[in-house]
């Protein structure tokens, strides 16, 4: 069975930086991809960042604060999170998909519990 666990939330200053990971287990082969979402209180899921095993992609407005990557031999994806804002605060939560990345979140079948990130000001 796949299974994700998120890890790396917690509290941090507004301007710091945390480094979130997305342990993957149960893919015979790394060739999915794997996307970060995230969803604050009141507000729907939305699309962060994603991988493939070529490419990334980004929210527009996260672009140069935000960076996705794998490390296909740890099967972990991580996600650096640089500059940090109070409205960066949510759960985040990492998914995966077979073959390429999408930015939909109906796209991916498989999901992690989800990890908190609060930033204060």
């Amino acid at each position: 069975q796949v299974q994700l666990v998120e890890s790396g939330g917690g509290l941090v200053q507004a301007g710091g930086s945390l480094r979130l990971s997305c342990a993957a287990s149960g893919f015979t082969s790394s060739n999915y991809a794997m996307g970060w979402f995230r969803q604050a209180p009141g507000k729907e899921r939305e699309f962060v960042a994603a991988i493939s095993w070529s490419s990334t992609y980004y929210t527009d407005s996260l672009k140069g604060r935000f960076t996705i990557s794998r490390d296909n031999a740890k099967n972990t994806g991580y996600l650096q999170m640089d500059g940090l804002k109070p409205e960066d605060t949510a759960v985040y939560y990492c998914a995966a998909r077979n073959g390429d990345a999408r930015r939909a979140a109906s796209s991916y079948a498989f999901w992690g519990q989800g990890t908190q990130v609060t930033v204060s000001s």
